[in-house]
């Protein structure tokens, strides 16, 4: 398969005036996050960590200014910010759906669950719904294998789901 290019040299980031990374925030990292590894560079995972819980996504210009912050080039964070899937550089939903995809949630028939969520929500698993409220994601483990199947919705664990209660959990957050 050949390699899919694009001129990045010449692309224009969208900007805004305020910045995404603040001072408070500069010196809520500069205090936290920091100080526990060698180097500003080393700091880059967390600090991506704590602008996107910030801003709910990853913006160029976030990126570009987290480059300048870390003394690193904006390209090496693009390339961080890319390689793992927990980094979005779209906006996501207001809620996102995780659903465990691990060995345990497969036997005890998260396929059923998916079809559900897939249906109600009519999206796929990476899509957002046309309102902005749900994203659904598929995601290896949760690490709750004795109550499979298991999801994390809005950053919370719900455990032993069935198409018969996740309902019920999607209209609590609506």
């Amino acid at each position: 398969m050949p390699w899919i290019t694009k001129n990045s040299g010449t692309m224009q980031i969208d900007t805004r005036e305020e910045a995404y990374l603040d001072e408070a925030l500069k010196a809520e990292i500069e205090a936290n996050i920091i100080p526990r590894y060698p180097d500003r560079r080393a700091a880059m995972l967390p600090t991506l960590h704590a602008v996107q819980h910030k801003v709910g996504w990853l913006p160029a210009q976030a990126l570009k200014e987290i480059g300048e912050f870390l003394g690193t080039a904006p390209a090496e964070v693009m390339d961080t910010a890319t390689f793992y899937e927990e980094y979005w550089l779209t906006p996501k939903g207001k809620y996102v759906i995780w659903v465990c995809q691990s060995i345990s949630c497969e036997l005890m028939d998260r396929e059923s669950l998916m079809t559900k969520l897939k249906a109600k929500l009519s999206i796929e698993p990476g899509e957002t719904t046309e309102d902005g409220k749900f994203t659904l994601m598929n995601v290896e483990c949760l690490g709750s294998c004795g109550t499979a199947p298991c999801a994390l919705v809005d950053e919370k664990l719900h455990e032993n789901l069935s198409v018969d209660n996740v309902d019920a959990i999607l209209d609590a957050l609506e």
